[in-house]
């Protein structure tokens, strides 16, 4: 084993609706009753950014369409919060959570 290896994220850059750029890095993904989910966090060019952030756990589907995969908010709340409890449950050993 190569104790030399580093660590690299797996980053991804969304689009809001206004056209501006926000990097994530995928905290973890999932694949629950046929669908796929990932849970990302925001990622920071400087720690006044970070200092300032709510610490929100992004949860998203990942839907394809026509050969694409799109990441899309779960409309349903039941489904998110059931997703987002498998989420908080996996990640609570590199996470620490506030509950609300």
């Amino acid at each position: 084993m190569d104790n030399n290896m580093e660590y690299s994220p797996d980053l991804l850059t969304l689009i809001d609706e206004e056209g501006a750029e926000h990097q994530f890095e995928v905290a973890d993904s999932l694949e629950q009753d046929g669908k796929r989910y990932m849970a990302l966090v925001p990622v920071f060019d400087n720690a006044e950014e970070l200092l300032e952030d709510s610490g929100e756990l992004l949860v998203l589907e990942v839907v394809e369409h026509e050969g694409e995969g799109y990441l899309e908010p779960i409309e349903d709340e039941e489904l998110f919060n059931k997703i987002a409890g498998i989420f908080m449950e996996r990640l609570e050993e590199e996470f620490d959570f506030i509950e609300e």
